[in-house]
């Protein structure tokens, strides 16, 4: 199985939910069974075969710089890029594409900063890629409501329509968009093409919109890979204590 030796974590949300816990620090610096989150997901990566990270960085990125240096504690690199305008996930992947087109055909792993899962999922979704030619693999995770999120829609395992944030109890699909995917490189041009949102934002969602029309006649599909064990965003206290819980009997 080839590996995916690239990941862009997006790195730069404060995390007002969490109260306190973030005042001072990013909500990827919010410790986990004693390390941020942000190094669970690091360690998870590296365990999968990534060996060079870009961390898109904004609230308080600093501790992030002074915690994980240039990565070689993990046996990793570490680049960092800074997000000063919190205007949207796919604008925070696009700051990556500099980065990523050093190796401009290799697919990369993209995972939000607060996502904490099974790190058996990492080397899933990488699976999925391999198995198929395809545009994007998107781990989505089963949900009572995405309206928090964003539902997905999909003809087995080919996503035909995301929906960012549906209003509740609307949606037909209870499948979320749980933020650790693998793209090709063709989310560079369907980023750089992106207008703001009604909320005025750059949306990840719209660029796997954007990816799904490009590619829906074209053969190479934007694919979904369930993840069926423990998943979580760590928004609020309570769920940091759930994962507390979890984390203990996790690998990372």
């Amino acid at each position: 199985m080839p590996e995916i030796e690239r990941a862009i974590i997006l790195a730069a949300g404060r995390g007002t939910r969490l109260g306190v816990l973030t005042a001072n620090r990013p909500k990827p610096m919010v410790p986990l069974c004693g390390k941020p989150i942000l190094e669970r997901i690091t360690i998870g990566l590296h365990n999968t075969g990534v060996r060079e990270f870009l961390f898109v960085i904004g609230y308080r990125g600093d501790a992030i710089r002074e915690y994980f240096g240039d990565g070689r504690r993990w046996g990793v690199n570490i680049e960092y890029v800074d997000q000063p305008n919190p205007n949207g996930t796919g604008a925070a992947l696009l700051l990556g594409k500099e980065w990523a087109n050093r190796t401009p055909e290799s697919p990369v792993f993209v995972s939000y900063g607060d996502i904490y899962t099974d790190p058996n999922h990492y080397s899933a979704i990488r699976e999925e890629f391999f198995s198929a030619t395809c545009a994007a693999v998107i781990g989505i995770n089963p949900v009572d409501d995405p309206s928090a999120g964003a539902a997905v829609y999909r003809n087995g395992k080919r996503i035909t329509r995301v929906v960012e944030k549906p209003p509740p109890g609307t949606s037909q699909s209870n499948w979320n968009i749980a933020g650790v995917s693998v793209y090709g490189p063709g989310i560079w041009d369907v980023l750089g093409g992106l207008q703001p949102s009604p909320r005025g934002e750059i949306e990840l969602t719209d660029a796997i919109s954007a990816l799904i029309h490009k590619n829906e006649s074209g053969g190479n599909e934007v694919r979904a890979c369930e993840l069926r064990g423990y998943w979580s965003d760590i928004g609020t206290p309570e769920a940091l204590i759930e994962a507390e819980s979890v984390c203990e009997m996790l690998l990372v």
